[in-house]
């Protein structure tokens, strides 16, 4: 331990000891000045480049593996420009004094060209913080591979570690296992999207198998790459069993309504009692089923509102299903009328009405049945059918208004309450109110 301890020590005064010789020669200040001017110039060259370039537009007709690094070298046009510079500087330097006079300047071109081709490969990647997770761990590496001390730096690293359950853990696997895992869940989910996009292009699948296959082949993806990665860094899948009863604790006591969501899920994909598409009613929510998730259903009800519903809700409670089996829907709408009007002829129009609708369908006809002979007047029920659950309310109201029109032209009239007071003994006394002022 004394003896590590003491190299570190070395290490650390032997670099010291050649910054400071770098740092007390002339050369390193020119270097650095002309560090800051090349990246002076990529700055001003990339905001004169942004003003007149639209990226939006840039490179229209090219093909898209071209168009797509014209857009990152626009977007990226102050590091391009620096390193060319940089690049240049390195060059005239090489030639016309020691090589290790522009050392710096060397580092600088690397370091930049290192950047570039970290913007390039991410520019792929939509999620911006893994962007930026990637795109600053990569760039470490290379700036330790460039000034060669990335073997030290991984030595470093790996020497801490600790001992669980015979695995040994330390920084340097845990950032390797990290990156890795990064890599195989795009990957994945590449692939994913892949399937995805074919799955739903059958036409002979139900959009609850649709959904169900997506699912499965996400999950198993999902635990192939996390299997096939966590195996490339050398760690043993059979060590990490140690971890399984905390993982049971873990769902028996904190993680049971996210399993019980999930297992819903499932259920609903394969009994296929709800499917996207759906118009249905839960509780007091209805709305048309827009997508199914592994732990709940997104439900649009048409306002701009989306209501988020566990799965296990849909399993456990009384869910209201308006296409389960058929899409057709009965309407029905509950009127009345004062006693002088004739009812044959008001159910006669009422069944006129509702048949002229567009959306009525054409093979049901509708029925209107005259159901109470009420104080204020005659109670009629129409019914008729639509093709199409969705936009019920609309249709309703139009039929209603329809049928005003068609009782004002021949002259029924809606009964309204009407009450008659009559008043015995005379005239009603009349107090005098007295206002009490304080």
């Amino acid at each position: 331990m004394d003896t590590d301890f003491k190299d570190i020590v070395d290490a650390v005064q032997m670099a010291l000891r050649s910054v400071g010789a770098e740092v007390a020669s002339p050369w390193f200040y020119l270097q650095f000045g002309l560090i800051l001017a090349g990246a002076a110039i990529g700055l001003a060259t990339n905001a004169a480049i942004r003003a007149r370039v639209d990226t939006t537009s840039l490179a229209m007709r090219w093909p898209l593996p071209m168009r797509h690094f014209a857009r990152v070298m626009v977007s990226s046009a102050a590091t391009a420009v620096f390193a060319v510079l940089m690049i240049v500087s390195r060059v005239v330097m090489w030639h016309t004094t020691w090589p290790s006079r522009s050392y710096l300047l060397a580092v600088s071109a690397k370091l930049a060209l290192a950047w570039l081709a970290i913007c390039l490969v991410t520019s792929v990647i939509r999620n911006a913080l893994i962007v930026r997770l990637v795109s600053i761990a990569a760039w470490l590496v290379a700036a330790l591979s460039i000034i060669g001390q990335l073997d030290s730096a991984a030595d470093t690293l790996d020497s801490v570690a600790i001992e669980v359950g015979g695995l040994r853990l330390s920084p340097l696997l845990l950032i390797k296992a990290g990156a890795v895992l990064l890599v195989a869940v795009w990957l994945t989910n590449i692939a994913s999207n892949f399937a995805e996009s074919r799955i739903n292009r059958a036409s002979d699948l139900t959009p609850s198998i649709q959904v169900l296959l997506v699912k499965i082949i996400r999950i198993g993806l999902l635990v192939v790459a996390i299997a096939i990665a966590l195996s490339a860094v050398g760690i043993n899948l059979s060590a990490l069993a140690v971890f399984s009863g905390a993982v049971g604790v873990g769902i028996g006591f904190g993680l049971q309504k996210i399993v019980a969501n999930f297992i819903s899920g499932i259920i609903l994909l394969a009994d296929k009692s709800v499917k996207p598409g759906d118009l249905v009613t839960i509780g007091d929510n209805s709305g048309r089923i827009s997508a199914m998730k592994t732990r709940y259903i997104s439900v649009a009800a048409g306002d701009g509102r989306e209501f988020l519903i566990p799965n296990e809700d849909l399993v456990t409670q009384k869910v209201t299903n308006w296409t389960y089996t058929d899409k057709n829907t009965l309407v029905k709408i509950a009127f009345a009328t004062n006693y002088d009007a004739d009812p044959r002829l008001v159910c006669k129009l009422a069944i006129d009405t509702a048949a002229s609708h567009p959306r009525a369908t054409k093979g049901k006809a509708p029925n209107c049945i005259l159901t109470e002979f009420a104080e204020a007047g005659m109670k009629f029920s129409l019914t008729f059918w639509i093709a199409d659950p969705d936009g019920m309310d609309n249709v309703k109201s139009d039929v209603m208004l329809a049928l005003w029109d068609a009782f004002k032209r021949d002259g029924i009239r809606v009964p309204y309450p009407v009450r008659e007071i009559r008043v015995r003994g005379g005239a009603l006394p009349v107090e005098s109110v007295v206002e009490v002022s304080s």
